[in-house]
């Protein structure tokens, strides 16, 4: 992919979780950490889905730590919800990489439906909203320098290269 400052949007990746105890405070809310928490899930199946594991890509001396961080809290999410994390890549370039996420509830009608494929764009996500988010991420190689995506790990850059345009990875 060349230079490209504009927004990219991949399709929605879902994964599902149902609230565990740990996550809640008395009043069954959940902690708000813990989105930060479900966010790195959304990606690191989003990433799964591709035929990648963060594992692969740390054994080859590839990292992706996050460089920045937003949140916007709508709606809590408690204990024992049903939650779906909806993740997107909004921005990919050789050295960068920019998601979204929407993490919803979905109603018991929702889920017994649901069918978790990737919602294209202007395609209305179900349940209700409860958090929203976006990340920045930078590739680092071991000794934490930045590093070209397409020449460190070609197969990842393909892959993630043929989400943001529409192909099939």
């Amino acid at each position: 992919m060349g230079k490209d400052n504009g927004i990219q949007l991949s399709r929605w990746y879902t994964t599902s979780l149902r609230v565990r105890y740990q996550e809640s405070d008395k009043m069954a809310v959940v902690y708000h950490a813990n989105y930060l928490n479900w966010f790195e899930i959304g990606r690191t199946e989003m990433i799964r889905e591709l035929g990648i594991t963060y594992r692969s890509m740390e054994d080859e001396g590839l990292f992706l730590p996050v460089t920045e961080l937003d949140m916007k809290f709508v709606q809590p999410a408690r204990y024992d919800d049903m939650i779906t994390i909806f993740t997107r890549m909004t921005r990919f370039t050789k050295l960068r990489i920019d998601y979204i996420y929407e993490i919803r509830r979905l109603s018991e009608q929702e889920q017994a439906t649901f069918d978790g494929s990737g919602y294209k764009i202007g395609e209305e996500l179900p349940g209700e909203v409860l958090v929203t988010g976006s990340t920045q991420h930078v590739w680092l190689n071991r000794d934490w320098q930045p590093v070209r995506l397409d020449k460190h790990s070609p197969a990842l850059y393909t892959a993630l290269s043929k989400s943001i345009t529409g192909g099939e990875a």
